[in-house]
């Protein structure tokens, strides 16, 4: 039984047709004495179009190919015929009630709806728009949404603020089951006379571009790119860079060249990069109740070349510590106690120790906050889907404020 649903894993996008059905949907298979949750996200993607993402955050992340056979206001049948997946689950009160079956095995399956209260939904009170820029060495086209404050007026210069996504292709809410972060910092910034840009990273959603042979410094470019159109929109009075996880490594590093006014760093890493992943496998297997401790950091180099990741093999060798030293303008640096991704003791210690004076500089460590800055029990990815809270409110309330001080002289 070890292996049902293994390749039934996350992240499978496929057409829902006419969207009745909508939001986040979870449950938990029992096969045996193992239990997964699963989870189906109904949702619209950039361009008005039904989707609908399956989630095994028990499991290793793989996508499938998955289609829906039938979604109305009450009921659900979706297939995924390379794994021999069929489910099929009714409407009744608040759960759909329906089985489960993988090659010839029936299991029952209740889904409940989770809800995102955080998520903002239309009509809002500040405008957006639709734009675009060009990273032109990668030949990249990266779209995105530009959000303004509340009571904009052309001519009025204001702050604004590149978000950053964290590894992986994401979208510009940087979307995982359901949550939209992004999305979120966006809304609470513009109630908060603070402008964002947030973009698809390249090759994802509506942005262009090779990401397969993209390495950090690769993604830094885009974000480059992004900083420029900015300053040529001439309606700014700041520009700033807040980047998650990998995102946070881009903004020293655009702040290292000086580009960015501010750089907001949530949960990036500063110590070297095999370091950090060492320190992240350690965690997750202590908290799982795994004995064994990886010391050797050269397995990494060596996946890297197995894989034949240029992503990995970069990010394995990357310092930070000299673009942190670089970075002269004002930096807030944010971790959570419970992220077992990004360790806050050991990384924060590393932003810290290479970060030069600057009296406006923020170094924090949010008790019980996970990777996402949710309010967490343990900050093990299986626990993302489940918890309601997109990010912290004390979190969006900190770098709202801290923007504003920051550039207030």
């Amino acid at each position: 039984m070890r292996n049902i649903f293994m390749t039934l894993a996350l992240l499978a996008t496929f057409p829902c047709g006419a969207q009745k059905l909508s939001g986040m949907w979870t449950g938990v298979l029992e096969v045996g004495v193992q239990k997964l949750s699963i989870v189906f996200s109904l949702s619209q993607d950039e361009t008005g179009n039904d989707v609908c993402t399956l989630y095994s955050p028990d499991q290793a992340a793989l996508s499938i190919a998955a289609t829906i056979n039938h979604l109305s206001t009450d009921s659900i049948n979706v297939s995924a015929p390379t794994i021999g997946m069929v489910y099929g689950g009714k409407l009744s009160a608040d759960t759909i009630r329906g089985t489960f079956e993988q090659n010839g095995l029936k299991l029952p399956l209740a889904l409940g709806k989770k809800n995102r209260p955080q998520t903002p939904m239309p009509k809002f009170p500040y405008a957006t728009e639709e734009v675009s820029f060009v990273n032109s060495g990668a030949n990249a086209t990266l779209a995105g949404t530009l959000t303004y404050p509340v009571g904009y007026e052309t001519g009025k210069k204001v702050p604004v603020v590149l978000l950053v996504t964290g590894s992986g292709q994401q979208n510009r809410d940087e979307e995982l089951f359901n949550h939209k972060p992004f999305l979120v910092i966006a809304d609470y910034f513009a109630c908060h006379g603070i402008a964002t840009l947030r973009y698809d990273d390249r090759g994802f959603g509506k942005s262009t571009g090779d990401a397969k042979n993209a390495t950090t410094q690769d993604l830094a470019e885009d974000a480059k790119a992004g900083i420029s159109f900015l300053r040529e929109q001439g309606k700014f009075s700041n520009i700033g860079v807040l980047g998650h996880s990998e995102g946070a490594s881009i903004a020293f590093m655009l702040g290292a060249k000086g580009m960015t006014d501010f750089v907001i760093s949530l949960a990036g890493i500063g110590v070297k990069g095999d370091t950090a992943l060492t320190a992240q496998v350690n965690r997750m297997a202590e908290l799982m109740g795994v004995p064994a401790q990886i010391t050797n950091t050269e397995q990494y180099r060596v996946n890297a070349t197995l894989m034949g990741s240029p992503w990995l093999a970069f990010f394995v060798d990357y310092e930070p510590c000299p673009d942190i030293m670089a970075t002269k303008c004002p930096v807030m640096a944010l971790n959570g106690s419970n992220d077992v991704q990004v360790i806050a003791s050991l990384n924060l210690e590393g932003i810290r120790r290479c970060l030069p004076p600057n009296r406006r500089n923020v170094i924090r460590e949010y008790p019980s906050l996970n990777h996402l800055f949710q309010s967490c029990d343990t900050g093990l990815p299986n626990e993302y889907a489940n918890i309601e809270e997109t990010i912290s409110p004390t979190v969006l309330k900190d770098m709202a404020e801290w923007i504003a001080e920051a550039l207030a002289d």
